[in-house]
């Protein structure tokens, strides 16, 4: 029987239901501070949670590829060189890199080196610690030295002439850099929603490929760019910029509400220089890297000319994010919602006891 008993009773405990008690309070500032406080968590969810920041939507990030092509003429007259053309397979170096391209834009050039030659570099000791070397950064040494009273002369083997130490040309060799064209062209792909898109827009064709250039005015959706202007957008200067070089940054935002039609899914263009211009800190500035072009000589005798190039890299970065609804995140969204509005009964509700308990206190 005292089994039985209990569980009657467990399963009576298990199968209640009980509802809150209501406590009516006529005050008209609680009241008042129900209401707003309410109000605010209504424009909270409703406006920013779920206008602003779109809560009722899923959300999946880009995967994004990139590949550019450079197109432009440019003329340079030296002494060295004598007229000479440059084309797109001169400047632009390597021809391909992953969301990447490099300009040339400027140059030190030291023709006609050979490795036959051996040089007499001073090399200055104290104490038989080598303090200075004219050569050594150049070359290897031979071994063979010719010893003094003052210092100690070594030969090395190099490639010589040497290259020329000194500041390079300004204003750039390669000025006519500022009106080359690049095409950048970038498809992407939310995986989530099965969606894809190219910054190439249904409705450009070639025709008008063949003619546009970017202007945030008249052809927004151009994905032609001078690099004068791109340079210029990120408030610099050229012509100042190609002397020593630098790095340029292209950001392509791709941000989609995939709850609208495909066609406001639109890519947005910014530009920024990303190398440091610290005038404080400015050792080793700008952009500069080496490269040889080899030949054969008369005497079958391997020559080259060094070149010490200088240039703007244009680094392509792409970003973005896509929306479309979802009853998971709405339903959460909205739950929380809820949830506020009753984390205000009770806020309010202890406030209340508190005014009321202070109050019999006071009259007690």
């Amino acid at each position: 029987m005292k089994t039985r008993g209990c569980c009657a009773s467990i399963c009576q405990c298990f199968f209640e239901y009980s509802t809150p008690k209501i406590l009516v309070i006529r005050s008209f500032k609680v009241g008042t501070l129900n209401r707003i406080t309410q109000a605010l968590v209504i424009a909270y969810v409703i406006g920013y949670v779920c206008v602003l920041n779109k809560g009722y939507q899923e959300t999946d990030a880009v995967l994004s590829s990139v590949t550019t092509k450079v197109k432009g003429i440019a003329l340079t007259n030296t002494s060295d060189l004598g007229l000479q053309i440059w084309d797109v397979a001169d400047y632009v170096i390597p021809p391909q890199e992953e969301s990447s391209f490099f300009v040339l834009t400027n140059l030190l050039i030291t023709l006609n080196q050979t490795q036959s030659c051996r040089m007499r570099g001073t090399l200055l000791f104290y104490n038989d610690v080598l303090l200075k070397s004219d050569y050594l950064p150049s070359g290897v040494q031979t071994g063979k030295c010719v010893y003094s009273t003052v210092d100690k002369t070594c030969e090395v083997l190099a490639w010589c002439p040497l290259e020329l130490d000194k500041e390079p040309p300004n204003p750039p060799m390669l000025a006519d850099a500022e009106n080359f064209t690049v095409l950048i062209k970038n498809s992407i792909r939310y995986p989530k929603f099965n969606f894809n898109k190219r910054n190439i827009l249904p409705y450009v064709n070639k025709t008008y490929l063949e003619q546009c250039v970017f202007n945030r005015i008249t052809d927004p959706d151009c994905p032609i760019f001078r690099l004068k202007d791109m340079v210029t957008e990120a408030n610099e200067d050229f012509q100042t910029m190609a002397v020593h070089g630098g790095v340029m940054g292209v950001q392509i935002r791709w941000e989609c509400d995939l709850d609208m039609p495909s066609s406001w899914c639109v890519p947005r263009y910014t530009f920024r220089r990303l190398d440091n211009k610290d005038p404080v800190n400015n050792v080793a500035p700008g952009y500069n890297f080496r490269f040889a072009k080899y030949y054969k000589n008369g005497n079958n005798e391997e020559t080259r000319t060094l070149i010490k190039g200088f240039g703007i890299r244009f680094d392509v970065m792409v970003f973005g994010q896509a929306g479309k609804f979802n009853i998971v995140p709405t339903l959460l969204n909205v739950g929380a919602g809820l949830a506020l509005l009753g984390l205000v009964s009770i806020v309010l509700l202890s406030h209340s006891v508190c005014v009321v308990i202070m109050a019999a206190v006071y009259i007690c």
